[in-house]
C-alpha cells in the first residue's frame, strides 16, 4: 500500500457549492439545520455560504442569517465565499472569521463567472485580502478550471502553478486546486501535482474534484499517494457550477469518508451522522442525491429490498 497520510482534512462545501446550483430553494431555517447536522458529524471545516449578489446566485441570499443561526462547535471552522470588498464587509458584519476567494485558471471562465479577466480579478482580490488580513481573518483561495475549461479546453499546469503562487503571495493560507467540470483523471492529477509541488508547499494545497466522469475518488486516491491531505467534498454529492455547462455534482463527502475509513485514514467525521445530514437535504430537495454510499444506505434500510 502507498504511504498515505495518516490524517486527512475534509472541507465540506455542500451548504455553499452544493446548494448554489439546486433548483429547490431551502429556507434559512433549513440551511441552519443542514449546517448543524454537518457540525454534529464532526466536519472540521464547513463552508456555510457566500456573500454574493442574490441576483446572481439566489440560493445564497440567506447566508448572513444562516451564520447568525448556526450552532458553532469548537474545533470546526465556518467559512464563506466573498467575491469583493462589499462581500467581505457583509461577511464581517455576520461574524465570519474565515473567508474564501475564487479565481480561475482560464480567462474565459473568469469573465463568464465574475465578469473580470484573471488579472482584473487579482486586483479585486488583493483589496479583499489586504482588508481581511488587517482584520485578522484567515483567507482560503479556490483556483477553478485547473484541469480543463468548458470554453478553452486544456489548461497548462504551469499556468495553474503560477496562479497558485500569486494567490499565496496575496496572503491566502491554502489554495484549493479545482476540477470545476470533472474532466480530471489520475494520470493528469499526477502530472499537475508534480509541477505544482515543485513550487508550492504540499501543506498549502487542497484538491476539489467534481465527479462528472466518475473519476473523483480515483483522483483522490492518486493525490493521497503523492501526499496531499486536504480535500473538498459536498454532502450527498450536491452541486455543480452554474457557469460551467455540463458540470455535475462535487465529490460526495459520504463516498470520500467511506473510502478513507476503509484505508484507516483519520478524518474525525462520523459517516452515520453525515448520512443523516445529506438525507435531510435529499428530503427537502425532493430528489435522490448522487452519493453512491448514501443511495446504497437508503436502499438497504428499506424493507423488502433484495437481489
Amino acid at each position: 500500500m502507498p504511504d498515505y497520510p495518516r490524517t486527512v482534512t475534509v472541507v465540506e462545501v455542500g451548504p455553499r457549492d452544493g446548494l448554489q446550483n439546486e433548483a429547490v430553494h431551502l429556507s434559512t431555517a433549513e440551511k441552519i439545520a443542514f449546517v448543524d447536522r454537518l457540525t454534529g458529524a464532526g466536519l472540521p471545516v464547513i463552508e456555510v455560504g457566500a456573500f454574493v449578489s442574490p441576483s446572481r446566485i439566489p440560493q445564497m441570499a440567506e447566508t448572513a442569517g444562516v451564520f447568525t443561526g448556526i450552532s458553532r462547535r469548537p474545533g470546526t471552522r465556518y467559512t464563506a465565499l466573498v467575491p469583493n470588498v462589499t462581500g467581505l464587509n457583509r461577511a464581517r458584519e455576520a461574524g465570519v472569521t474565515e473567508i474564501a476567494i475564487f479565481a480561475a485558471a482560464s480567462d474565459t471562465f473568469s469573465r463568464r463567472n465574475i465578469n473580470q479577466s484573471i488579472d482584473e480579478s487579482f486586483v479585486t482580490y488583493k483589496a479583499v485580502c489586504d482588508e481581511a488580513l488587517a482584520a485578522r481573518m484567515r483567507i482560503r483561495a479556490y483556483l477553478s478550471t485547473c484541469f480543463g475549461c468548458p470554453y478553452e479546453g486544456d489548461v497548462p499546469p504551469l499556468r495553474v502553478t503560477d496562479l497558485a503562487r500569486r494567490l499565496l503571495d496575496l496572503g491566502v493560507f491554502e489554495v484549493s486546486v479545482s476540477d470545476t467540470i470533472g474532466v480530471a483523471h489520475p494520470g493528469q492529477v499526477t502530472k499537475v501535482l508534480e509541477i505544482l509541488l515543485a513550487r508550492v508547499d504540499r501543506a498549502r494545497l487542497a484538491l476539489h474534484f467534481h465527479d462528472t466522469r466518475g473519476t473523483a475518488l480515483a483522483n483522490v486516491l492518486t493525490a493521497l499517494g503523492i501526499g496531499v491531505s486536504t480535500f473538498d467534498a459536498s454532502a450527498g454529492g450536491l452541486g455543480g457550477c452554474p457557469y460551467a455547462p455540463g458540470a455535475t455534482g462535487n465529490l460526495a463527502t459520504e463516498d470520500l469518508i467511506y473510502m478513507l475509513d476503509g484505508l484507516g485514514i483519520e478524518t474525525g467525521v462520523s459517516l452515520e451522522r453525515l448520512l443523516d445530514a445529506s438525507g435531510y437535504v435529499a428530503d427537502r430537495t425532493g430528489r435522490a442525491l448522487p452519493s453512491r454510499v448514501a443511495q446504497a444506505t437508503r436502499a438497504t434500510r428499506k424493507p423488502g429490498v433484495g437481489l
